[in-house]
């Protein structure tokens, strides 16, 4: 069954694996399975461009390393306004 199938709600599952996926921390059968839900899912696909291009726009943009409690803090923000974004669209 493809995830279009499922519905918009399954996709909640896979926004912060999505964040994983870029930041290259998952393993390999993770991976697999979001790279699979990508494939078939265009909304997620989206997001996840989205999300690398920004990722890739502040690398070249930043020179200097912020504080990794800072780094912690802003993913943390990311994750809440991606949910209040998620549950918004339903």
């Amino acid at each position: 069954m493809s995830t279009h199938e499922h519905g918009r709600d399954d996709c909640v599952d896979y926004i912060e694996r999505i964040v994983y996926l870029i930041d290259n921390e998952l393993d390999q059968a993770d991976c697999a399975v979001v790279q699979l839900h990508l494939r078939e899912c265009g909304p997620c696909l989206e997001r996840y461009d989205l999300q690398r291009a920004v990722k890739q726009l502040v690398a070249r943009s930043c020179s200097e390393s912020a504080p990794e409690s800072l780094r912690d803090r802003v993913r943390i923000q990311l994750r809440e306004v991606e949910i209040r974004l998620t549950e918004g669209e339903a």
